[in-house]
């Protein structure tokens, strides 16, 4: 396995990671902070009777989930910024593959596995148990700060 690298610059992930879990979505759902290195993120999503999308089974509304993936994937992205900026969600798509199970939390790993000028390319994970066995996969698009790049 190889070794982990470290955030590209921590001081700037520890203030938007900060800022990120006071936002008011991620309050509301309760998202917690799990990891974080050099393009990858874990939040962990504590299980809330008030997140559940279909009473008679208890499961985690979808849009939850693909809250939890999108939040998660904008973090990766961040873990391989020295400067802030502004980053914009172009494209997310999920693959549903299960309900998640009630009454455990669901975990989204996220990577950025490619990171352009303008471009990051996001890939996550969301699951409970086994990160083998996930809930939902997905692909995500995001701008970066193109407002930077049209002032002058």
């Amino acid at each position: 396995m190889s070794e982990k690298k470290p955030i590209a610059s921590p001081a700037l992930f520890k203030q938007i990671s900060d800022w990120f879990m006071t936002l008011p979505h991620c309050q509301v759902l309760g998202f917690k902070f799990g990891d974080a290195h050099y393009g990858s993120m874990t939040v962990c999503l504590p299980f809330k009777d008030e997140l559940i999308g279909n009473p008679a089974t208890r499961v985690i509304h979808g849009g939850v989930v693909t809250s939890l993936v999108d939040s998660t994937s904008a973090g990766a992205i961040y873990t391989m910024l020295t400067e802030l900026e502004a980053i914009a969600t172009l494209d997310l798509r999920l693959d549903y593959l299960r309900p998640a199970k009630p009454d455990f939390p669901i975990y989204c790993t996220a990577e950025c596995y490619k990171l352009t000028k303008q471009i990051a390319f996001t890939r996550a994970t969301a699951y409970q148990d086994d990160i083998n066995d996930p809930i939902a996969y997905s692909v995500g698009t995001f701008m970066r700060n193109s407002a930077r790049e049209v002032v002058s």
